[in-house]
């Protein structure tokens, strides 16, 4: 039996309009399709994390992250691109060696696109950079002016211009050209071209959040720069910036006893036979782990970000990390009149050097001298002071295993070991004393103004090759450090100052073997 007239027109209605529809059904699915594949990609972006892992410790050292990119890093491609924005600033270089950072050239003899001591760990998708231990105890030697430079782990980095790269750094969040419209070609240039979520993130999260944060940073810390005189290569102020940053205590309010405490990068070989000694200048901690856990706090890791995995590692590697031995040769019978007068006069305080190696042993090796004793410029130690050390213990690590518990406030500074003593001028905390035979003077026939940067050693007089300098005259090379300005006077440390000549030459000829 045939179906009615109005059923078959309704079907051939409902067809009809089905088959108009049927286009814009497709189109919706597929935009539901798009933004489904925009949104995944878009979580799998931000939601990804993760670090190289380097099998070899030396390469772990120098390029592993210990946590500091989260909270302190910038974008690899804003590293990579600020060379080309700023030229005037690196010196018309394509990398960072303006500065003092260290390059080492990869398997194919290409120099390595980040420098030593600056790590990548990529966090919400987006790969950062910062600093990690091997910037501030990494160096390099020549033993003349044409030789090649010998890269050292452990020594102080006696290359690096920390504050100038600071200053930049801090100083570039104000320039027009970290604006989002003008960052962006010069990151799309360093890499792959971004997807669209890429873009997107990258314009209205990443770069006005790095932009931000750099702002505040150099709200903070650009006024404490300027009651300071340069630091000058090698050098750092350990606790002031700490203060200002994370503890958010306006420069303003620091005293003028404590707001400059810039002193030399140590270096940290053999640290096994160190465990119990005051560690820092100033002696103000005596465990290994809360020393380490403190210097990867001023290489930017927060309590939050801190890796300890990655910094236990380096930490067990440099309890038995030796400094290369001394290339100099010098007369054996003054070597040997020279350790007598130094086993009576200074091994108590330093430990000594035998044919086995550094000896760590001395009745006050470790410990420190007062301030009235020593004598040295004060201003690295009144720069720790009692309320900065309260609140360490508070509030870093506070109700966790790794909360702080042996800082203290001392009085002076701490007897160091002297192993690899001939990679670690200038001499004495804040570097006022350019070589040994200097050290060996009493203070006002000492070098007043003297060039420091350079990593040619002395072998005449130990350390580094330092002539004088007038500091109101502009240097051509090096940096002139000026022993009249606050923090960098060149006074004290006496012992060894009243020998005779012929004594002074025979204890420096062992010296200059360690």
């Amino acid at each position: 039996m045939p179906e009615p007239y109005f059923v078959t027109e309704v079907e051939r209605q409902l067809a009809g309009r089905r088959k108009k529809w049927q286009p814009l059904r497709i189109l919706l699915l597929v935009i539901a399709v798009v933004i489904a594949y925009l949104a995944l990609t878009g979580l799998v972006m931000l939601t990804r994390h993760g670090t190289p892992r380097y099998e070899s410790i030396v390469q772990h050292f120098k390029y592993g992250s210990i946590g500091s990119e989260p909270e302190s890093g910038i974008p690899y491609r804003v590293w990579m691109a600020l060379p080309k924005l700023f030229p005037e600033n690196f010196e018309n270089r394509n990398d960072y060696t303006a500065f003092g950072f260290l390059y080492e050239k990869d398997a194919r003899g290409r120099q390595r696109d980040l420098p030593i001591g600056v790590s990548r760990r990529t966090v919400n998708g987006v790969d950062l950079v910062w600093l990690n231990c091997a910037i501030c105890h990494t160096g390099t030697y020549r033993q003349k002016a044409g030789d090649p430079p010998t890269i050292v782990p452990g020594m102080p980095s006696n290359n690096l211009h920390f504050e100038s790269f600071v200053r930049f750094i801090l100083a570039a969040a104000t320039d027009e050209k970290l604006a989002p419209e003008t960052m962006m070609p010069a990151v799309e240039a360093v890499g792959p071209r971004f997807g669209t979520m890429e873009l997107l993130a990258w314009k209205s999260v990443v770069l006005p959040r790095l932009r931000e944060g750099l702002l505040l940073r150099f709200n903070q810390v650009s006024p404490l720069l300027k009651r300071q005189p340069d630091w000058g290569p090698g050098r750092v102020d350990t606790f002031n910036p700490y203060k200002v940053g994370p503890f958010k205590i306006p420069a303003a309010s620091l005293t003028d006893a404590e707001v400059i405490g810039a002193s030399d990068f140590p270096s940290i070989f053999e640290q096994g036979p160190r465990e119990g000694m005051h560690l820092h200048w100033d002696g103000n901690n005596t465990s290994l782990a809360e020393r380490n856990l403190s210097a990867a706090l001023g290489a930017g890791v927060t309590p939050q970000t801190v890796d300890h995995g990655a910094i236990d590692r380096v930490a067990d590697w440099l309890l038995n990390l030796k400094p290369p031995p001394s290339p100099f040769s010098p007369d054996p019978s003054a070597v040997e009149r020279g350790r007598a007068v130094y086993m009576t006069a200074c091994s108590g305080c330093h430990g000594y050097k035998d044919a086995s190696g550094y000896v760590f042993k001395g009745n006050a090796l470790g410990q420190v001298d007062p301030i009235d004793k020593i004598g040295t410029d004060r201003a690295r130690l009144d720069s720790y002071t009692e309320e900065f050390r309260q609140r360490q213990l508070n509030e870093l690590f506070a109700d966790t295993p790794y909360a702080f518990k042996n800082f203290k406030k001392t009085d002076g500074y701490a007897n160091m070991p002297l192993d690899g003593l001939w990679l670690r001028g200038p001499y004495l905390h804040n570097g006022s004393v350019p070589t040994l035979r200097d050290l060996l003077n009493p203070p006002d026939q000492r070098p007043v103004a003297f060039l420091r940067d350079s990593d040619v050693v002395d072998g005449a007089n130990g350390g580094f090759v330092s002539p004088p300098c007038d500091p109101s005259q502009t240097q051509l090379t090096g940096f002139c450090y000026d022993t009249s300005q606050t923090g960098n006077h060149n006074s004290g440390h006496l012992y060894g100052t009243d020998l005779p000549a012929a004594q002074k030459g025979d204890l420096l000829a062992y010296l200059l073997t360690f």
